[in-house]
């Protein structure tokens, strides 16, 4: 909680340098922040393979650390294992959810510009917009399936 709290002074003049950025200089301003983006995830992913790779150390001996190198290596290859599995139910679900909301983003502009000239499509319109929603759905339960199997 404390680190959100010291983190915040930090994310306020991040959020203002954003927009100051965005009002003087739209086209640039959008071409650094998709640099910006794109550099911290390589070092996100970046830990996150480290993190992923890390074998804890420990003071004991050289057979010791082969026993305990070989066994993470098999809870890391095994299927489902971990934290492995939480992070392809992530991804499902992250992916799923970025591809819905762009998928009702343009459904559902072009079922409120068909609507306003023909309000009778409404109920089409919305099994439109409700079936890109479903691809939503559709990543949860693979995330559920994947989370039931590890």
């Amino acid at each position: 909680m404390n680190l959100w709290l010291g983190a915040t002074p930090a994310i306020v003049l991040t959020a203002a340098a954003v927009i100051l950025l965005l009002r003087r200089r739209r086209k640039t301003g959008l071409t650094v922040l998709v640099g910006a983006n794109a550099a911290v995830l390589i070092v996100a992913l970046g830990l996150l393979m480290t993190a992923l790779n890390a074998i804890p150390a420990s003071a004991s001996t050289t057979v010791d650390l082969a026993m305990q190198a070989s066994s993470t290596a098999a809870a890391v290859t095994a299927p489902g294992a971990g934290g492995t599995a939480l992070i392809a139910a992530a991804i499902a679900v992250a992916g799923s959810s970025i591809g819905a909301a762009i998928a009702v983003a343009y459904t559902g502009a072009a079922a409120l510009a068909a609507m306003s000239e023909r309000p009778e499509m409404f109920g089409r319109a919305m099994v439109i917009v409700g079936l890109a929603e479903g691809i939503a759905i559709y990543g949860l339960i693979i995330a559920i399936i994947i989370i039931g199997r590890a």
